[in-house]
């Protein structure tokens, strides 16, 4: 996995763990669900990067 592509789902992840935190604040589930749904997808993107890596070697 390159660094840009690590760069870019970290950023995702932490995207989503902002939006997530400004929906509960703000009360508003629709921008709670959108923030988990980035972070989550963020983080199952680093995992499977790094499984491929794993394989690689």
């Amino acid at each position: 996995m390159n660094a840009g592509n690590t760069l870019r789902n970290k950023a995702q992840a932490f995207k989503g763990r902002i939006t997530e935190r400004i929906g509960r604040n703000t009360r508003n589930k629709r921008m709670q669900r959108e923030g988990r749904t980035d972070r989550v997808s963020g983080n199952l993107k680093q995992s499977g990067g790094k499984a491929k890596d794993a394989f690689r070697r």
